[in-house]
């Protein structure tokens, strides 16, 4: 299958964008609860160099120039919060650091979900007008990905630090000796599992953890499908996929 080389574009663009908005959201959160160390780090604005982590920028650029469908995903510099600052305790308060993230990334993504939902349909009959609102479709779907990616508990996603706040003082500290090996199984379930997925059978092969990448954007097409609910289903899916005017 062939690659789409301006949609992955868009959706490294999307994705280098996406997560400081995140990464913001989650110093934002620390800054409400009375920690100043992400303001401090300059962890507190919008510079992509100041949140951008090397290997998860890698992995969504593999994933978006992947044949088929792209996927923005990936993950930024983990933000550092101090538990011992925040006026509501130490757990509760990295746990709602660690959960701002992924809600912020959702709430955009359903505020430009919308903001598709009433573009003028003049847009989507032009070639070079129509690439306003995929983009801004891309985007969407990009940050909502990203906030379902996140809540996966592997060290540096967010998912790790919500489980690690929630488990018992000894699980805990069992737990927290799988954070040094977090990005490589992150790698091995979203590049080894669907590359051994080719050489397995049919039955094994749609198995959903072979194809997690592929159910994470389905989701978070299905979540801004409600959202934008102007264009149909299938008009939807067309406007993210290919870059020709919707007839």
């Amino acid at each position: 299958m062939a690659i789409n080389v301006l949609l992955a574009l868009m959706v490294i663009i999307s994705f280098l964008f996406a997560i400081p908005l995140h990464e913001c959201g989650h110093a934002l959160m620390a800054s409400w609860l009375g920690d100043r160390t992400p303001r401090a780090e300059g962890r507190l604005s919008l510079s992509i160099p100041a949140h951008i982590d090397p290997l998860g920028t890698l992995m969504c650029v593999i994933l978006a120039f992947q044949p088929g469908i792209p996927v923005g995903l990936g993950w930024g510099k983990p933000v550092k919060a101090d538990p011992w600052k925040m006026r509501v305790g130490a757990n509760t308060g990295v746990l709602l650091v660690a959960i701002a993230g992924p809600v912020f990334s959702l709430l955009i993504g359903l505020v430009f979900a919308l903001i598709v939902r009433f573009i003028p349909a003049s847009l989507y009959v032009e070639p070079f007008l129509i690439r306003i609102p995929q983009f801004l479709l891309v985007f969407a779907v990009v940050n909502i990905c990203l906030a379902i990616f996140n809540i996966i508990p592997l060290y540096p996603l967010d998912g790790y630090q919500i489980l690690y706040t929630l488990l018992p003082s000894r699980q805990a500290v069992q737990y927290a000796k799988s954070a040094p090996y977090g990005p490589l199984i992150i790698l091995a379930i979203f590049f080894l599992l669907p590359f051994l997925a080719q050489f397995a059978g049919p039955g094994l092969a749609s198995f959903p953890l072979f194809q997690l990448p592929y159910y994470i954007w389905r989701g978070g097409m299905k979540i801004v499908e409600v959202a934008s609910g102007s264009l149909p289903t299938t008009d939807i899916y067309h406007l993210y996929l290919y870059n020709i005017p919707l007839r």
